[in-house]
């Protein structure tokens, strides 16, 4: 009997531990994502989302949002960088409509595709200024 109770307070003891630290890893915010020395990190879905990556903005100085043009945000964003050289830098999907990178000053060539269609942009990146960037898809 006293094996039974000290069976049952173990797993309680563990299920508490276990809900505590994924209650911990949930509120850390947004991964932020390393592909050859620079960061990146998206998201952006919902106000909790947004509000995260509000608070760590200052950390970045490219911000590409996409929408369409009726101001609906889009998430599965493909995004790729590539320097003024063409060397893609970084190839990703956006969880959502909000995609932030911390690139050295320079020239890069943004493409943002969304269900098949792609978007380029070309945008010049200062070292500590923030540079945002809108992509508009049309309705279909």
């Amino acid at each position: 009997m006293k094996n039974n109770f000290l069976v049952a307070g173990l797993l309680i003891a563990a299920m508490t531990f276990a809900s505590f630290v994924t209650d911990a890893g949930a509120d850390d915010g947004p991964i932020v994502h390393q592909a050859g020395g620079l960061s990146y990190v998206s998201g952006g879905v919902g106000d909790e989302s947004l509000q995260r990556l509000r608070e760590r903005v200052s950390e970045f100085n490219l911000k590409l949002v996409f929408a369409m043009t009726s101001g609906a945000y889009l998430s599965n964003v493909r995004v790729t960088v590539a320097d003024a050289r063409g060397k893609t830098l970084v190839e990703a999907i956006s969880d959502g409509p909000w995609f932030l990178a911390k690139l050295p000053a320079g020239e890069y060539r943004v493409v943002a595709s969304y269900a098949g269609k792609a978007i380029e942009r070309s945008v010049a990146v200062d070292a500590t200024a923030l540079k945002t960037v809108d992509f508009r898809w049309a309705e279909e």
